[in-house]
């Protein structure tokens, strides 16, 4: 951002140019009040002249040189006029010199506008693209579902299932005691993303969290949350929800 560096150092002087030209203007100021009094008690005594002259006769109307004020009192008006032109002159050139730097003060900042829209339209690409990857890899075989991101947590669940928070997981085991009678078949997801070794794994893949998943509503399920693609889900089921296992072992329970 180089032209902030040069609005920076154009503002720096900024103040000193205007300290010089006030005071100029100040001076200036002085300068024309003091030649305005004296012109001003010059033309007083010159005008008392001409009225004592009229008065006792040494002056008649028939001399109109003796009827103007003088040259000194003419060429005084005249350099209070200069005076006050040069004070406008260094007045304007003062506000040009503001007006300057304001007019470039919306120049950066427009620049600046600029800058942040193309960041934002860059960040809004990349989004664009991660999405995509993403998309991408939730078509991989094996119906793996819609892969919102590698660590997306599993969405919450109406009834026991929707009062787990994300930190209620319990990290899956492969089951130990559950019937052998339902053969349960792993989808291979092959989720190309890094994955932490130190975090929970979930489902029968025994993978970590992504995408959409559901809670089994056993509360002595061994392994609570089930990837939507994992379980045929295509969507939160209404009502409690049982997996493959917790649902056969609760059928031989109520078969005895």
């Amino acid at each position: 951002m180089g032209f902030l560096e040069d609005f920076q150092a154009s503002v720096e002087t900024l103040p000193a140019m205007l300290h010089k030209n006030y005071s100029l203007m100040r001076e200036l100021d002085k300068s024309l009040q003091g030649v305005q009094l004296e012109n001003e008690q010059r033309c007083q005594q010159e005008i008392e002249d001409i009225k004592h002259g009229l008065e006792s006769g040494s002056i008649t109307t028939y001399e109109p040189a003796k009827l103007k004020f003088s040259d000194e009192a003419i060429e005084e008006q005249k350099h209070c006029v200069r005076i006050a032109d040069e004070k406008v002159a260094l007045a304007t050139q003062t506000y040009d010199l503001v007006d300057a730097h304001i007019q470039q003060l919306d120049q950066y900042m427009r620049k600046l506008e600029e800058l942040r829209l193309e960041k934002e339209a860059a960040a809004a690409a990349a989004a664009a693209a991660a999405d995509t990857a993403v998309a991408a890899t939730s078509a991989a075989p094996a119906g793996a579902g819609s892969l919102r991101s590698a660590a997306a947590d599993p969405a919450p669940k109406t009834g026991r299932a929707g009062e787990r928070n994300r930190g209620g997981r319990k990290k899956a085991k492969v089951p130990t005691e559950m019937p052998t009678e339902i053969p349960i078949e792993q989808p291979a997801i092959d989720l190309e993303l890094p994955v932490d070794p130190n975090e929970p794994t979930y489902c029968f893949c025994n993978q970590v969290s992504y995408g959409e998943m559901v809670a089994c509503d056993n509360p002595d399920c061994k392994i609570e949350w089930f990837h939507f693609g994992c379980v045929g889900l295509k969507e939160q089921p209404r009502g409690k929800w049982y997996c493959l296992s917790c649902s056969a072992f609760q059928k031989k329970r109520k078969g005895r």
